[in-house]
């Protein structure tokens, strides 16, 4: 059968400096269920969440390393901006279908592709969301409930599906939860608090995240937001918000400073309100539906703290998140749709997809060299890892990682601080082995999300001494947990040669990219990034450098 070209490049609805309605453009090429070529726009070209794919596609398809057999079928991915997309000559132009309900399939669609016409089809936002879960867990197991919850999609914010006897069947799609997402993307007071412009709303929801975790939701609070439709329009003026605060809470100040405890309140509620009314509508629909497993994507399933709430629900036997939740997902969520109904089955992948330009990296290294990058890290070295392919999604995983050890804050804030110039109050996750992982939160059993860092850990308090610098404000730790070597052979035999030798149990793991910058990708942007950060040791393919 052919080979399917899933393409995710929705054009915005004006041409900002920075991405606005539309972000994270993708495309991928897929074969017998199988991942042959994925590109995050933003790992080639290096602008953060790049939406440019009509001005980059034409290139990017005459590149050697994106071979295109002869025949092959095309998806696209909608968005709530559009059905259409046109390149920047023209040569590639497709037009899905306009109006009616939210389909469950593909829907056929105008295409002209590289000077004549052809078919091609589109796949809404919701359920190329939902199909990217596929691609790392296998087929949606019977008895699923199947929900995508984002900023916006095609026909809604909130989807909910289930997945019973073979039969995908549709529930509901509606902009009933904005509001929540809002909070995090387009919410004026969160914004202010948190010193951000409207502009910069893609980087807002990991920083109201780490943040909220210094205060404590309050219900009083919370009615107050409630009565004031959450300030949430306060984008030029701050008065309404000072003078209520002042009235209700005899706050008595004229400005933002992160520090202050009624602020970090404020944004505890926001998250309690979020994972609270998210937790309500998924008990109301379990208790419709009677479903054992949940798959959720979109990007608001990025909320590790609202993931770990699921979990400890109990709602649900296990809870399956893709490490793409996010838009950078929704190409190869589009490509695993089709091919899953020419072949059945789509193949199990590791996370580590990102491989444009790259695919001659293979990372090959000696018992010798995880001896010295340890002793590197025992010395308090900070290293940046640049093996193999890149992870697909916005976490580093162990490929593209700035590692170094957990027992202090000082170094943790030397990683994150001074080297990454993030803020100070973002916690920094660990990496750690399975075995690992059950040892210190008293667990027997871990979720399966938490091989891409998507849930949160209480730690238990005997361990808390060893790793000061992954525990977070709130006393949890945002685990990756490395289940088998087959994971991720390199950061497996590191983490157990620590274990083992100089009774290190778990690194702290953050993403390899100077503030502003994406992910690094290649060894150019490895050596280039350590450079910019003053990071003096890379690992490139199980290479030391020394810089």
């Amino acid at each position: 059968m052919k080979p399917t070209l899933a393409i995710y490049g929705i054009q915005d609805r004006h041409n900002y400096d920075s991405p606005g309605y539309v972000h994270d453009h993708s495309l991928v090429l897929m074969e017998n269920g199988k991942v042959i070529t994925y590109l995050h726009l933003e790992r080639l070209t290096r602008r953060k969440h790049d939406n440019r794919m009509h001005i980059c596609i034409e290139d990017i398809l005459d590149e050697h390393d994106f071979y295109l057999p002869d025949e092959f079928d095309i998806v696209f991915v909608d968005s709530f901006v559009g059905r259409s997309f046109i390149s920047n000559s023209g040569k590639i132009r497709f037009e899905g279908p306009i109006g009616g309900p939210l389909a469950t399939d593909v829907e056929l669609g105008n295409c002209w592709w590289k000077d004549q016409e052809r078919e091609a089809y589109v796949l809404n936002h919701e359920l190329a969301h939902l199909y990217s879960c596929l691609p790392f867990y296998g087929n949606f197991q019977d008895n699923s409930m199947l929900i995508h919850f984002d900023g916006g999609a095609s026909q809604g914010n909130f989807s909910a599906w289930t997945y019973k006897n073979d039969e995908l069947k549709f529930l509901e799609c509606h902009w009933e939860l904005a509001q929540l997402s809002k909070y995090f993307n387009d919410n004026g007071l969160t914004f202010a608090i948190l010193g951000m412009k409207h502009y910069e709303h893609l980087a807002v929801p990991g920083k109201l995240m780490g943040y909220s975790c210094y205060g404590k939701h309050s219900p009083k609070i919370h009615t107050w937001l409630q009565n004031n439709d959450f300030f949430g329009d306060i984008w030029q003026d701050n008065t309404p918000f000072y003078q209520g605060a002042q009235k209700n809470f005899e706050w008595c100040k004229q400005q933002f400073d992160l520090k202050d405890p009624f602020l970090q309140d404020i944004a505890a509620t926001f998250q309690y309100d979020f994972q609270t009314q998210f937790l309500s509508k998924l008990t109301q629909l379990q208790e419709q539906h009677r479903c054992e497993y949940l798959y959720l994507s979109g990007g608001c399933a990025l909320n590790i703290i609202a993931n770990t709430a699921i979990i400890q629900s109990g709602l649900f036997k296990e809870i399956y998140i893709p490490p793409c939740c996010g838009d950078s997902g929704l190409a190869i969520g589009a490509a695993s749709f089709v091919e899953q109904k020419k072949h059945k089955n789509i193949k199990r992948h590791s996370p580590y997809l990102n491989n444009f330009k790259i695919k001659h990296y293979k990372t090959t290294y000696s018992q010798e060299t995880i001896k010295k990058i340890a002793s590197l890290l025992i010395d308090n070295k900070i290293v940046g890892v640049c093996n193999g392919y890149g992870e697909i999604g916005p976490r580093a995983l162990g490929n593209r990682s700035l590692i170094a050890l957990p027992n202090s804050t000082e170094l943790k804030d030397k990683v994150s601080i001074d080297h990454k110039k993030r803020e100070w109050y973002r916690p920094v996750a660990p990496i750690m082995l399975e075995r690992n992982v059950k040892k210190i939160t008293g667990l027997t059993s871990i979720p399966i999300i938490t091989n891409y860092m998507l849930a949160d850990f209480h730690i238990l308090e005997e361990y808390k001494a060893q790793i000061p610098g992954v525990i977070h404000t709130n006393q949890s730790a945002r685990i990756q947990s490395i289940t088998s070597k087959n994971q991720n052979p390199f950061m497996y035999d590191l983490l157990d040669y620590l274990e083992q030798e100089h009774n290190v149990f778990c690194l702290i793991n953050t993403s390899f990219n100077k503030k502003e910058e994406p992910i690094v990708h290649t060894k150019e942007n490895a050596i280039a990034s350590a450079k910019s950060m003053n990071i003096g040791v890379v690992v490139v393919n199980g290479e030391i450098i020394l810089l």
